[in-house]
């Protein structure tokens, strides 16, 4: 850095007279400076999560991703992680005004509603919420309140690669699936085969069971092996995807499963931590949505929401419906304990460990 630079002001760097003059209340009601603010404050950490998304989507939407960019584009959603953590707790605050306080000025709002903010809209896109699975607003789309340049945005947003999508190419491109004559999956459903008919006999045999446990028992046992043919015949997956009952690509979802069975092996460490961390940016949305879907039962009820919405009731139904990494949360399905895991042939143990000494093997 030239250490002839002008010198910087705090208050000049921040904009400090701008920002604290952003903040202009609709009526003399004190609590509606809180509301200001608090929603300032969600909107300025929005941008901070589009920062640091576009930056990861621009790493790994690539036709070769390197490891260290792996490792930078998990530190930035980690950070994500961080401020929904934030954003989750800003409820809180906003909890110390009352309902009679929110409805001294709240009619002076309508039509602004939440359902406007362009950004949570754009982070939900990029994210890779798909447009067909967006609980309705009203008898339209969600962009029907948005005016026409916040609507452009959004709509270009849902044109543009998604994580979701980036995932799955970058997914789809694992090598070990497939590495001379080893073939995981192959050697993966004979371990999960063993692990079923393991179980079945542990029913037939039980003394606890009495004929009908024993049956439902057994029922259950055929429903788990019939889900098992999403990661063993890629006809039988397409029918899932096609049923709108899975998302990510066979090659994807065998190497998601390949990374969360081989976890521990310094190769796919990095790839690990980065789909939890994709995971606990899905559950962290669907406790914010909860907690604002609370929030707004505690302030108004079953009244309407400010911009024409079903208020609660809609929140609510985003919280159970606008997840986007399902697939990743329902890999759990199909895991198998460490003890059955196939043993892997010695050349992929190589070349999934960090060789750290010179002429080491």
């Amino acid at each position: 850095m030239d250490s002839q630079h002008t010198p910087v002001y705090y208050a000049e760097y921040l904009q400090l007279d701008r920002l604290l003059n952003c903040q202009k209340p609709y009526s003399d009601v004190h609590d509606e400076m809180l509301f200001i603010i608090v929603h300032q404050a969600f909107e300025l950490w929005f941008k901070l999560i589009l920062h640091d998304l576009d930056s990861v989507l621009a790493l790994m939407n690539r036709e070769y991703v390197d490891e260290s960019d792996v490792g930078l584009a998990v530190a930035r959603l980690q950070r994500i992680v961080e401020i929904q953590r934030v954003i989750i707790e800003h409820f809180t605050v906003l909890e110390t005004m009352t309902p009679l306080d929110f409805l001294e000025f709240r009619d002076a709002l309508v039509p602004a509603s939440g359902s406007q903010s362009v950004q949570f809209r754009l982070i939900e896109n990029k994210l890779g919420l798909l447009h067909d699975r967006r609980v309705r607003f009203f008898s339209g789309d969600y962009w029907r309140n948005l005016s026409d340049t916040d609507r452009a945005r959004a709509e270009a947003s849902e044109h543009g690669a998604s994580l979701f999508e980036v995932i799955d190419r970058w997914l789809s491109r694992t090598p070990f699936l497939s590495f001379g004559d080893f073939q995981f999956w192959r050697s993966y459903r004979g371990a999960v085969q063993g692990m079923l008919d393991n179980d079945r006999q542990i029913i037939l045999n039980s003394p606890s069971f009495s004929d009908s446990d024993r049956e439902r028992q057994l029922t259950n046992l055929e429903q788990t092996r019939d889900s098992f043919s999403l990661v063993f015949d890629p006809e039988a997956h397409a029918k899932f995807v096609e049923a709108g009952q899975w998302r990510l690509s066979f090659d994807a979802t065998l190497a998601a499963l390949l990374i969360l069975l081989y976890r521990d092996r310094p190769m796919l460490q990095q790839p690990f931590r980065l789909l939890t961390t994709l995971i606990e940016i899905d559950e962290l949305f669907t406790a914010w949505r909860h907690r604002h879907a609370l929030m707004v039962r505690r302030m108004i009820g079953a009244k309407i929401g400010t911009g024409g919405s079903s208020g609660h009731d809609y929140l609510a139904q985003t919280a159970r419906e606008h997840t986007i990494f399902n697939d990743l949360f329902n890999m759990s399905t199909y895991l198998i304990p460490r003890s059955l895991l196939p043993e892997l042939p010695p050349d992929v143990e190589r070349a999934l460990r960090f060789v750290h000494e010179t002429g080491a093997e």
